[in-house]
């Protein structure tokens, strides 16, 4: 069986290093090319056209890599590109899978689940690291509980009938940065009018 060809992209040499000599250690695992830039990343697709692609999210200047995954699968739809970083928040790990990210694996994973991750996201498999998955499978479950704290209180003020003016006022941030939360809150719970989020809030607060 022919070894899985991998691009590397981090903006770090010494984790590309280290994650080349890991997964080399694997008879049928190849990394042959690497990207310290998401703009790399993108050119070497083009020239060295691997199986697959791990991709960090934080890529210094340039673009950053959840661009890079657009561009990439703009160049090759079918290329699985697969998120190995340290950030693992629920707007990372959306915004990486918006953009076409296959699986999101954390930097702490241990070899034998980097190993599998990478084999799984090269046969088309959607993979999770395990932190991760249980954080996604919460916000399905209970989305209300996904909120950050400081949304859970815009959300209880949004319920008393703020604007967005009075919102602003009331948490010491701009108008922008209240519709920036309003956006995630929408999101989180499966909504898209501020009605629908201020009855999701009254439910939760046992107002019918």
């Amino acid at each position: 069986m022919s070894a899985v060809t991998v691009l590397l992209v981090d903006d770090h040499a010494v984790v590309r290093a280290g994650l080349r000599a890991l997964l080399d250690s694997q008879p049928d695992i190849e990394v042959i090319a690497e990207a310290g830039t998401g703009e790399e990343a993108v050119d070497a697709v083009t020239e060295c056209g691997p199986q697959l692609v791990t991709m960090d999210l934080a890529l210094g200047s340039g673009i950053d890599g959840v661009e890079a995954i657009r561009r990439i699968r703009q160049v090759d739809p079918d290329l699985p590109v697969l998120v190995f970083t340290t950030y693992d928040t629920d707007a990372d790990v959306v915004r990486a899978i918006d953009a076409g990210a296959i699986g999101y694996v954390l930097k702490d994973s241990t070899p034998p689940e980097i190993f599998a991750a990478v084999r799984g996201a090269a046969a088309g498999q959607s993979v999770l690291s395990p932190p991760v998955a249980s954080r996604l499978l919460q916000q399905m479950q209970r989305p209300e509980e996904a909120l950050t704290p400081r949304e859970a209180e815009l959300l209880t003020l949004l319920a008393k009938g703020m604007t967005n003016k009075e919102l602003g006022r009331a948490l010491f941030i701009s108008e922008a940065t209240v519709k920036t939360h309003l956006a995630h809150i929408y999101a989180k719970l499966g909504v898209d009018t501020r009605a629908a989020a201020v009855s999701v809030a009254l439910r939760k607060q046992g107002i019918r």
